[in-house]
Order: C-alpha cells, then structure tokens, then sequence
C-alpha cells in the first residue's frame, strides 16, 4: 500500500504509516488537480493540509483510495460527500492546534492595543517616538469572539485570564465559560466590544459573514481579528473602515486567495495599512502543533487501514472493534436501509462462518460494519457480500 503526503506534513506522521506497513511518498507542496489526479493511481492513503482541493472528480479518478487525512482542523477542501459515496474514510484533526491559534490570537490583540507593529516600523527607520498615545492595556477591554468552537472557547478562558472581559456569539447553543456572557446576536456583540476576533468554520453559509453592515456596527477604535476563514470577510470593507479611522487596527491570518507555494507574490488590498498586522495563514504553525497533527491523523489513518477504526473520522459511521489474533475482519461499508446486519449474518452461517465479534454503526445514509470471523472461509463469502445491494466498499483485513 502506498501513502502519498502533500504540504510537507510533519514527519511524525511518516513514521505512524511507515510502522503501519505503508510506502510513502512526500511532495513538499499542493499539487493542481491535473498533477494529482496522475499521482492518485494505486495511492491508498492521502495526506493534504488546507490547500489542496479534492473534488468529485478527483474521488472518483481514485479507485485505490481508501481514506484522506485532512492534516489541519477544516475539511472543507475535500467533496465529503463524494468521498462517503466511494466509501473513502477523512479524517482530520479538530484540536491539535487549538494552542496555537489562541496564542497568535492573544499575541495579535496585545500588539495591536500597544500599536507595536507601528513602533517596531518606526525603530527600524531610526525613530525614537517613545508615547503612549493609542497605546492601551487589554486588561478590562472586552473581546467579543464570533464563533464558539474549540478555539474560541479556550481563547475565552485565556483572555479572561488577563483580565479581559469576554463575550461571545454562536448560532449554536454553546455554554459559557468562566464569566463570558453569551450575546443574542451579532449585533449586540458588536455593540460592546472593543476587541472582535473572528473564530468560525468552513461551512458555505459562514460566506460574506462579516461585511460593510458589520464593520460600521463596531465600535469606534475597535480592533478586528481574523484567524478562521479568508473568504468570511469583505477584505475592501475592512481596508476602508481602517483607513477613516473607524477601526483601530485589524490581524488577518487567512485571505480569499493565498499563494500556492513559498516564493509567489502575495495581494492583498490590506497590505501597506497602518497597525494592520498580516500573516501568511500560520495560525496552527507551530513546530508542536505541526508534531501533535501528525502524530494524530497520521494514527488515525493507520488504525483504519489496519483494523478498520473510523473513530472520529468526519464523514463514516464512528465504529472501532479491538483487534483480535487469529481472525480475518470484515470491514463492511452500506448504504443504511433495514436489514443488512441479518442479510451480512445469513450469507456467513450459510457458509458455516462464525462470527467471533461484530459492531454497526450508522450515520446519515450510510452504516459500518466490522465483523471478524475465523481465517478459513471460501471465497465465495466475500463475493456473495460484495454483490449485496447496500454494498458500497467491503475490504478483507486479516
């Protein structure tokens, strides 16, 4: 079996699949969709980060493959529903980098309220402007965060830590830590913070979320941060709110179009305005969290293509069966209709196969099931499986 890994994933991961008795292949970048759909035959397992696209077409042009790790926490790079239909198992990893992104995060507001990047400027051009005027504290200034997942709910913890005051928005019920208050809406969180730091996912509806309407419902001289998504933002709006004054100053992280490669120009209408701190989308690039994420998907993937474990995989039924000498496992993936358990069980017994462990689990449209049965069986068993109607991939693992 062969592993191909894209975007220099860390070498942790390497050694998880190596171990798992993989071959892998290493490109230090993205691939464009023609280059990697002649790289994808007999490839089994695939590792991206945020900036290779698998589309449909590109699922479908993959016959070997049998599941991608998303080596990064969004997952909206990848057809999630082209790859369930072919039975290719994601998986990613939702909180390795948590950290890391909160830091940058709280770094970002701290150097923005001290106007740092403009200090830092200035002493490099031989200006000594030691004042204290637009420099304040974070102590006692409220972060109002948009999105209250896993990083912004350990950013709130951190902030108040310093003495921030904390509220936050999320379409969802999400409950408060510590002393954040939740706001009804985005409207009221814009009316009373000083700080807004946007923490959202990929999903399509979170498109335009943040525009001309919000950026004039911020407060005068607040600050904005982004660290989730580039396309969440009206980048033409924010430079204008910047550049009469409305905002204070603004970190973005992530943009609509990034570079493919070290090297390649980057454009952005934010370059060149003051106390607005750029970077090229290194939220979760810290060597630690770059390690853990390895370490994490790169176990994950092995587990799956070894005993068939699909725990906390995005898109398959979550079932995981602890391996078990002396038998074969039936790794059974179908579409979710009444029925298959007892249909699966009856070509078993009529072969006079034992089942010696069995777990389902369903999700959506579709149900897993991994069933291990002794070593001898006729090959007429996984045919009969196979040509099941629910069927949608069976795979032997001994």
């Amino acid at each position: 079996m062969k592993a191909l890994l894209l975007e220099n994933i860390h070498p942790d991961a390497v050694g998880r699949l190596e171990d798992a008795g993989l071959e892998v292949i290493r490109r230090p970048s993205a691939l464009g969709e023609a280059d990697l759909a002649a790289e994808l035959p007999g490839v089994a397992v695939l590792g991206i980060r945020s900036k290779t696209r698998l589309s449909a077409d590109l699922l479908a042009a993959a016959p070997d493959l049998l599941a991608v790790g998303a080596f990064c926490i969004g997952t909206d790079q990848i057809d999630l529903a082209a790859a369930s239909a072919l039975g290719v198992a994601v998986f990613n990893a939702p909180y390795s980098n948590t950290r890391s992104v909160v830091e940058l995060t709280l770094a970002e507001i701290i150097a923005l309220t001290r106007r740092l990047t403009e200090k830092d400027g200035a002493m490099h051009r031989g200006v000594w402007d030691k004042t204290a005027t637009g420099a304040h504290e974070v102590r006692g200034r409220t972060l109002g965060i948009v999105g209250y997942g896993n990083i912004g709910a350990q950013l709130s913890v951190v902030s108040e830590a310093l003495g921030m005051r904390v509220v936050y928005y999320d379409t969802a019920d999400k409950l408060a830590l510590g002393n954040a208050r939740r706001c009804i809406s985005m409207s009221e969180l814009l009316e009373v913070s000083d700080v807004v730091s946007l923490h959202v996912d990929g999903r399509p509806s979170n498109s335009s979320l943040f525009g001309e309407k919000e950026f004039s419902q911020m407060r005068r001289g607040a600050l904005f941060l982004n660290l989730c998504r580039g396309f969440v933002i009206d980048h033409e709006a924010l430079r204008r709110h910047l550049l009469s004054g409305h905002l204070a100053g603004a970190a973005v992280d992530v943009f609509p179009e990034e570079p493919q490669s070290a090297g390649e120009e980057f454009a952005s209408v934010l370059r060149g305005v003051p106390n607005v701190i750029l970077t090229p989308h290194i939220g979760g690039s810290t060597e630690e969290a770059q390690a853990d994420i390895g370490a994490f998907v790169g176990a994950k993937l092995a587990e799956f293509v070894a005993d068939g474990a699909t725990s906390l995989s995005v898109n398959l039924p979550q079932v995981a069966l602890p391996p078990a000498s002396g038998s074969h496992r039936l790794a059974y993936l179908h579409s979710n209709v009444p029925g298959v358990l007892a249909e699966i069980n009856s070509v078993l017994a009529a072969h006079g196969v034992n089942v010696e462990a069995q777990l389902l689990g369903t999700r959506g449209e579709l149900g897993y099931v991994l069933t291990d049965i002794g070593v001898d069986y006729p090959d007429r068993v996984i045919e009969q499986l196979r040509a099941m109607g629910p069927t949608v991939r069976l795979r032997t693992l001994s």
